[in-house]
């Protein structure tokens, strides 16, 4: 059997074990449209610099769609949702079409 070098001793990094990047649930919803809406959430989320997933099947669209966020930006999260919700879809529309306009100039 081969073993190791006494003097190779390798160094794990450190593990963070606090709870403050569990993946926490911003948003669930089973609706027709939760795959979209839980896509343009993450979209939203991943633009403002919070990090997010999406946990659905789209295989199974009957199941619940999720957007989960790191615990610790969680506040945060619910801030850029509560804002994006209060400007509604023209402010959405809008934000796209100056995306599209600055790729376009770059």
């Amino acid at each position: 059997m081969a073993q190791e070098p006494e003097g190779d001793e390798r160094e794990l990094p450190e593990l963070d074990l606090s709870h403050e990047l569990d993946l926490v649930t911003l948003f669930s919803s089973s609706n027709i449209d939760a795959e979209l809406e839980a896509n343009n959430i993450h979209s939203m989320l991943e633009a403002g610099g919070v990090p997010s997933v999406v946990v659905g099947a789209t295989t199974i669209p009957s199941l619940e769609f999720q957007v989960q966020v790191p615990r610790a930006r969680l506040e945060e999260a619910e801030h850029l949702l509560e804002e994006a919700r209060a400007a509604g879809p023209e402010a959405a529309a809008e934000a796209e079409a100056a995306s599209e306009d600055a790729g376009a100039a770059g």
